[in-house]
Order: structure tokens, then sequence, then C-alpha cells
């Protein structure tokens, strides 16, 4: 990478786009919605149970310019854009965004919460890792509070999280995937007696979509 590129990185002039491709929303409070999704190079974070993995090394992935991104979801019907990774806050999102809402496109953000948020959005989905806890400040940004449960210990964690959270977040449980058959029956009793959760499947991945 020369200086230039490192100067435009910094700045959010480009990014290391890995994907772009248009779905279905299929997780969380806002599944089966229609969005156009880029997913950004690089994780902080490394989560062993991580289903996009080969998303982590941030230079297998090339510098993309940010007009150029917002060009590729233009081609799409609906005005909807997830940002996803990797961690794409570990970038400035704030030309993307900008970008995206000139041409009034609803901005989603997909994020661990490891690092201080940057750009503008009409939705913030934390889901948070124990390898790197979410930061308070982005915490109580968040509209949506998502934790994958992979074992009991985890209800303990995604309820430690809750505490950082305003009371209009709506928050979600979700079974890791490998471990779904084994995880779903105990979100299900722990909502049961705790109400002020929901459960969140990855719908996409049964109806075998990206």
């Amino acid at each position: 990478m020369t200086s230039d590129d490192e100067k435009r990185l910094k700045e959010g002039l480009v990014l290391p786009l890995m994907e772009d491709f248009y779905t279905l929303q299929g997780e969380g409070f806002n599944t089966g919605k229609a969005a156009c999704f880029l997913r950004i190079g690089g994780c902080d974070v490394g989560c062993n149970w991580c289903d996009v993995k080969e998303s982590w090394n941030v230079s297998d992935f090339p510098l993309t310019p940010v007009e150029e991104i917002i060009q590729k979801t233009l081609i799409f019907p609906a005005r909807a854009v997830v940002i996803t990774g990797g961690e794409p806050l570990l970038y400035n999102m704030d030309p993307l965004c900008r970008g995206l809402k000139e041409h009034g496109i609803q901005t989603y953000l997909e994020t661990s919460g490891s690092c201080p948020v940057t750009g503008s959005w009409n939705w913030i989905c934390v889901s948070p890792k124990k390898e790197a806890p979410p930061l308070d400040d982005l915490l109580a940004k968040a509209d949506e509070l998502k934790v994958i449960i992979s074992d009991l210990h985890d209800f303990q964690w995604a309820e430690s999280n809750k505490q950082g959270v305003r009371e209009s977040c709506y928050l979600f449980l979700q079974p890791e995937w490998s471990r779904r058959n084994e995880v779903t029956p105990l979100i299900v009793k722990y909502i049961l007696t705790h109400p002020e959760w929901r459960i969140s499947i990855q719908s996409h991945k049964y109806m075998g979509i990206p």
C-alpha cells in the first residue's frame, strides 16, 4: 500500500470492499427487507465461529473508491444499504454514508461495537463479542442489540450488554449457526422467562440466499 493509498483510506475515500450483493436481510429486526449489502474487509475481533472468516485479512481486498462503491448500490431498486464486515468501523465511514444519503439511500450498520462510530446511520445493530467488548458510547447508540448464543454463559454476556443500551433498543438472542439445534431450545426457554428479548434466526441460511 502506497502512502497515498494510506492517506485516502484514512480519509475514507477508498475502502477494502470484499463483496457487494443484493438480497433480503436475514437476521434481527429488519428480517425480510430487501437491501444492498456491502461487506468491508478487515476484522479486529476474529471469532472462532465466524461464518465469514475470509473477510478478516484486509490485504486480500482491493481499495475501492467510495464513488465506485456508491454506484454499485444504485442499480438496485431498494433504497437501503447494509454495511457489514469484517468490522466496517475500522475505517472512516463518513464519505460513504454522506454519498449514499445524497442519493436518498438509508444506511444500516452491522458492527461489533469495538471501534468508535463514524458515518451517519439510520440504524445501528451492535453484535457484541467477548474478544473485543463494545465501547460504551457506541453501545448507547444501538437501535438493535443482537447477541450470539453459543452456550449457557452467553446469556450472562447478553444481560451485561443490555445494561448499556437505551430503553428503546430492540434486544435479540441469536443461536450460533453450527450449534443451532442445541442452542435454539435454550433461547426459547430463556425468552419465555425474560420476555424483553426476542429470538433472531438466520433465515437467509434456511432460504439458501446470501
